[in-house]
C-alpha cells in the first residue's frame, strides 16, 4: 500500500474518531453550563459514596458534590418552591420560620463557595510552572545552511519579539526592507513600509490551542514600528476549515478563553487595540471556504476559495487558497497578491505571509508547526469533492505543495510559550494540558525550523515531562506514517520552487539569544490606543 492511499485510509479513522470528540465535548459543555444536572448528579455521588459511613462526608471530592448539591438547591429548586410558600402559608402557620431557617441553611453554603473559591482558584497563567529548556546555538557544517533564530526566556507581553528581530540582524537576516541600511532595514530586508501583511495564526482552537495573542500584539506593533513609517496593512487571518475545533464548528478570532497572560484577550481584541490608528483588522476566512470562486482577471470580484484543479502527482495534493476583500478596500489574492482593479494586474511582491503557528502535538501528524499550519491557508471540503481531500494529502508532503504553488512564507515565526508536548495530545490543547517554555524561533525555512523545533523544544519537553512513546513527535523517525516521513516529502516541494530547505542540522545555523533569568515580572506592551 502506498504512503499516500496509507494516510487517506488513517485520515478517514481520525474524521470518525474527530466526530465522536466534537459530540462529546459538546455534551460535556452542556453539562458544565447546567446547574441543575451538576448538582443532581453530586447528590446521587454524595449520598451513595457516603452511606452510612459519615466520616467520608469529610473526603474533599464529598465537600466539592455537597457544595455543589446546595448550588442546585440554591439555584434551582428553591426559586421555584418560594413561589409555593405563600399558597402554603395558611396551611403551614407556625412552621414558615421553620421553612425559612432550612432556605438560608441550604443558600449560605452555596452562597459562601461561590464567594471564596472563585477568587483563590489558579488562574490558567499560573497551572504549570515555567519549564526552563537548555537550548543551545550551532553554525552549519554543511552549505547551503539555514538559519534558525531562536529566543529562549519571553513571555510574549514583553520585549522578546524586538529581541528576536536584534537577533537576526546581527546575522544579516534583516526584518525591515528599506532603501537605506541601518539597524535591523536595509535594502534585502523582508517586510517594506507599504506592504500588506497576512498575519497567519491559529484560531481552530481556543485555550492553548490557538497562537498566543501577546505574542501577536508584539508582532504587530514591530511591523507597525517600520523605520520608514509603516503605511501599509495588516490582515490577521485563518481557515478553521468551518468544523471541528473548539466549537465543533471551525474557528473562531474571538475565543473568551485565549493563550495569552491576559486569556480574555483575543486575536480580535489585539488588532481592534490597533484599529484607530492603523490599517489592522482580522479575515476568518471560515466566513468564506466553504464558497468556490474564480480569480480577479477572470472577473470574478467575490470573496472565496479559488481551487487549482491541476493533480500535483508527486503529493496528490490540490491546491486551494482564499480571495478576498480587506475592510480597508485592499482586494488580495492569497497567491497572485494584491489587485488593481484600475489597472487590471496584481502586484505580488506586496503581499507578504508571516507564518505563526503553535508548536504542539498532534494526534493524527505527529507535530503541529509550521507546515502542518498552512492547512488553514487551503480548504478541506472543497477538494474533497473533487477526489483530493487536503488534509489526506499531508502524510505524502501536501503541505510543500501548498506552500510553494500559493504563497511561501517571507518568514516563519513558531510559538513555544506554551507547548503541548504529550505524544498524540494535541491539537487541543486546554490551559491544563500546556507547559511553558517561554520560547520563540524564527526561520525562513520552514521545514529546519519544525524539524528542529520538534527535536529540541517538544521533544525535550516530553522527555522532561516523563512522556512515553515520543516517536509521533521525534522528526529522526522516518517511519511510515509519521511527522518525520512527512516532513521530509515536503521538502522536495518546497526545493522544486528553488527555496533553501533541510532536515539535517549540518546544514543549519541556529542561533539562540538566553534572556537571563530572574528578570522582573513583564509588562504589557502598550497599544498606540494605550
Amino acid at each position: 500500500m502506498s504512503p499516500l492511499s496509507l494516510w487517506r485510509k488513517f485520515e478517514r479513522i481520525r474524521a470518525y474518531r474527530d466526530r465522536f470528540v466534537t459530540i462529546i465535548d459538546k455534551l460535556l459543555h452542556l453539562i458544565a453550563g447546567n446547574t441543575f444536572v451538576i448538582g443532581l448528579s453530586s447528590l446521587i455521588w454524595l449520598v451513595l459514596r457516603t452511606g452510612t459511613k459519615l466520616p467520608r462526608a469529610a473526603y474533599s471530592c464529598q465537600q466539592v458534590a455537597a457544595a455543589n448539591s446546595y448550588v442546585c438547591l440554591a439555584t434551582c429548586v428553591l426559586p421555584p418552591f418560594s413561589a409555593i410558600i405563600p399558597k402554603m402559608s395558611i396551611s403551614l402557620g407556625r412552621k414558615r420560620p421553620i421553612i425559612t431557617l432550612l432556605a438560608l441553611a441550604a443558600i449560605a453554603p452555596a452562597t459562601w463557595r461561590l464567594n471564596n473559591t472563585s477568587g483563590d482558584s489558579p488562574s490558567p497563567a499560573s497551572t504549570n510552572q515555567t519549564m526552563r529548556l537548555t537550548l543551545t546555538g550551532r553554525l552549519a557544517k554543511l552549505k547551503p545552511a539555514s538559519d534558525i533564530f531562536v529566543l529562549n526566556g519571553t513571555s510574549g507581553n514583553d520585549h522578546g519579539v524586538t529581541k528576536l528581530i536584534d537577533l537576526m540582524g546581527k546575522q544579516g537576516q534583516l526584518f525591515y526592507k528599506s532603501p537605506t541600511t541601518g539597524k535591523n532595514k536595509g535594502p534585502t530586508g523582508l517586510i517594506a513600509s507599504n506592504d500588506t501583511i497576512i498575519i497567519k495564526v491559529n484560531c481552530q482552537w481556543g485555550e492553548r490551542g490557538g497562537t498566543n495573542t501577546d505574542l501577536l500584539k508584539a508582532l504587530t506593533q514591530a511591523i507597525l514600528q517600520h523605520p520608514d513609517s509603516f503605511d501599509g496593512e495588516i490582515i490577521v487571518a485563518d481557515n478553521g476549515q468551518a468544523q471541528y475545533g473548539s466549537t465543533g464548528s471551525g474557528g473562531s478570532l474571538d475565543y473568551s478563553r485565549n493563550n495569552a497572560e491576559d486569556t480574555s484577550q483575543s486575536v480580535q481584541k489585539v488588532v481592534d487595540s490597533f484599529a484607530d490608528s492603523y490599517n489592522v483588522s482580522t479575515y476568518l476566512w471560515d466566513t468564506i471556504t466553504t464558497k468556490r470562486v474564480g480569480e480577479y482577471y477572470e472577473g470574478n470580484v467575490e470573496d472565496g476559495y479559488v481551487v487549482d484543479t491541476t493533480l500535483n502527482p508527486r503529493t496528490g495534493a490540490l491546491v486551494s487558497y482564499p480571495k478576498f476583500q480587506t475592510e480597508f478596500g485592499t482586494f488580495c489574492s492569497f497567491k497572485l497578491g494584491i489587485w488593481n482593479p484600475q489597472t487590471q494586474t496584481y502586484d505580488t511582491d506586496r503581499l507578504k505571509v508571516i507564518n505563526v503557528p503553535v508548536l504542539k502535538a498532534h494526534s493524527g501528524f505527529g507535530v503541529t508547526a509550521c507546515g502542518k499550519h498552512y492547512m488553514g491557508v487551503g480548504y478541506d471540503n472543497l477538494t474533497a469533492q473533487l477526489g483530493a481531500r487536503a488534509h489526506n494529502t499531508i502524510g505524502a508532503g501536501g503541505m510543500g505543495t501548498e506552500m510553494v504553488e500559493t504563497r511561501f512564507p517571507a518568514l516563519n515565526i513558531i510559538d513555544a510559550i506554551w507547548v503541548n508536548a504529550k505524544p498524540g495530545g494535541g491539537p487541543r490543547t486546554p490551559y491544563d494540558a500546556a507547559t511553558r517554555t517561554n520560547v520563540i524561533a524564527a526561520s525562513i525555512d520552514p521545514v529546519a525550523l519544525d524539524c528542529w523545533a520538534a527535536k529540541h523544544i517538544l521533544l525535550q519537553t516530553s522527555h522532561r515531562k516523563g512522556y512515553s512513546n515520543v516517536t509521533s513527535i521525534d522528526p529522526d523517525n522516518t517511519t511510515s506514517p509519521s511527522f518525520g516521513q512527512w516532513l521530509r516529502l515536503s521538502m522536495p516541494e518546497i526545493s522544486k520552487a528553488g527555496y533553501q530547505t533541510t532536515v539535517d542540522e549540518a546544514h543549519m545555523n541556529v542561533y539562540v539569544f538566553q534572556l537571563p533569568l530572574g528578570m522582573p515580572t513583564p509588562t504589557l506592551i502598550p497599544s498606540p490606543k494605550d
